[in-house]
């Protein structure tokens, strides 16, 4: 082992306040319940997590109509529901609690409130994200605008909008790409209304900078978290525009480019929002069995936000 590296590790990285409280809104009901207990889609990107907690007697379900025992709970994830969900809960007497994060719920307020003002809103955000469908899923269709990329919001015409005109975002977006395109949607429709505080939750701007500040210094950078994981996703293209290229996400399941490894003299490593903090540990310890390992921490912000968990459950 002749090999000496560098770990640079992010802070903050992994599990933020609405993960934590998704997680732990499961297991307080699992408790409660007894299983099993439903959840409608993975209660957060993680598949460790996921397979945990089926263990624990969750079952995963895409749509309420795959539930076969309608006496049980039924769990809707930290990314939020369509409104007709929780309507088709009701109309089928499912007893439901509601794990959406309340940083995507208060996005899910603003947009009600901008419709019953009379705006037209733009939503920032990826296609298909189950976030942006339980956004877009609390008004009437058409009512909500998506746009993905600065191209989208270049291809705007402002006679299609009415003289009202509002933005929302996903929360778990790239702050400069965002920023990029709500520069632009600002010079295009001078007047345009944005949220009062960003709708990009503190845990992704966190993520986001502690990776930027590291990843000029890096030869390489691994991100610990799932290929659905939006937040995890973005962390790789920070790393990657911050100035390291080789920069990649990986999940546990996968093998270590071991032989790259050890040709750097330093590398960096965060895990997105919904990866346990475990998969770290495990893979520094995969690479202690190669390389000599000094590990230095990065403290970019101190995060003490705690989100309660519903009253049915306490």
């Amino acid at each position: 082992m002749s090999n000496n590296l560098k770990i640079l590790l992010a802070s903050p990285r992994g599990f933020c306040a609405g993960v934590e409280r998704a997680i732990e809104i499961v297991n307080q009901a699992l408790v409660k319940y007894g299983s099993p207990v439903y959840v409608r889609h993975e209660i957060v990107h993680n598949k460790q997590v996921v397979d945990d907690l089926k263990k624990r007697g969750a079952i995963f379900v895409e749509e309420l109509s795959e539930i076969e025992d309608f006496s049980r709970p039924v769990i809707f994830s930290a990314h939020g529901v369509p409104k007709k969900v929780p309507e088709e809960a009701k109309i089928k007497n499912l007893s439901y609690i509601d794990a959406t994060c309340p940083l995507v719920s208060k996005v899910h307020k603003e947009a009600e409130q901008l419709f019953n003002n009379g705006f037209d809103i733009v939503l920032i955000g990826h296609k298909n994200h189950p976030e942006v469908i339980g956004t877009m899923g609390q008004l009437p269709v058409g009512a909500i605008k998506l746009i993905e990329t600065i191209d989208d919001a270049k291809k705007l015409k402002p006679g299609i909008f009415n003289k009202h005109l509002a933005y929302i975002t996903q929360t778990t977006l790239s702050i400069d790409d965002t920023a990029e395109i709500t520069n632009y949607l600002q010079e295009k429709f001078p007047g345009i209304k944005g949220p009062i505080k960003k709708d990009i939750c503190y845990a992704t701007t966190n993520r986001q900078k502690a990776v930027k500040q590291i990843a000029p210094d890096c030869e390489m950078f691994f991100i610990i978290g799932s290929k659905s994981s939006s937040n995890s996703a973005r962390l790789v293209e920070v790393a990657k525009k911050a100035g390291c290229k080789n920069s990649t996400l990986i999940s546990s399941e996968e093998n270590l480019p071991i032989e790259m490894i050890k040709k750097c003299k330093k590398i960096g490593i965060s895990s997105g929002a919904s990866a346990p903090e475990y998969l770290v540990t495990d893979l520094i310890e995969k690479i202690k069995k190669y390389c000599r390992v000094v590990v230095e921490k990065v403290v970019v912000a101190d995060e003490k936000v705690v989100f309660k968990i519903p009253k049915e459950l306490n």
